[in-house]
C-alpha cells in the first residue's frame, strides 16, 4: 500500500507541445504554446515517457495507452523583449518591442493506460 501512494506522488510526465518538451506533474500548471480552445476545455497531450516511482515507459508500444490530460485556465503573455536593430553610418535605426502569448493548462491525470 505504501509503495503504491508513493508512486503516484512520483508519477511524472515528459509531454511534447508546440515543438517542446515538458516535464509535468498532476496539478501542475504550465504555459504551453497557444492552443487555440476555449477557457475551460479540456485538452489532451502526447507523452514522449512517462515514469511512475520505479517504472520509466518510453516506447511507441508502452505508450500507446498512456494519457495526459489537461484543463486549459486560459492565456497569459510572458515579459516584454525590447529590441533595437540599426545599421551604422546610414542613419536606419529600429525600435520593437515583443510579448509572447501562451495557454495556461493545469494537469488533470496522468494515465498509463
Amino acid at each position: 500500500m505504501l509503495a503504491q501512494i508513493g508512486s503516484e506522488v512520483n508519477m511524472y510526465a515528459i509531454i511534447a507541445s508546440g515543438g517542446k518538451q515538458e516535464k509535468v506533474a498532476k496539478g501542475q500548471q504550465v504555459q504551453v504554446e497557444l492552443l487555440g480552445v476555449a477557457t475551460g476545455s479540456e485538452v489532451s497531450f502526447t507523452p514522449v515517457m512517462l515514469v511512475d516511482g520505479e517504472n520509466v515507459l518510453a516506447t511507441p508500444a508502452q505508450l500507446a495507452k498512456a494519457s495526459v490530460k489537461g484543463k486549459v485556465l486560459g492565456e497569459v503573455a510572458d515579459k516584454k523583449i525590447d529590441g533595437f536593430m540599426y545599421k551604422r553610418r546610414t542613419n536606419q535605426r529600429r525600435r520593437f518591442g515583443h510579448r509572447q502569448r501562451y495557454s495556461l493548462v493545469e494537469i488533470t491525470s496522468i494515465a498509463k493506460g
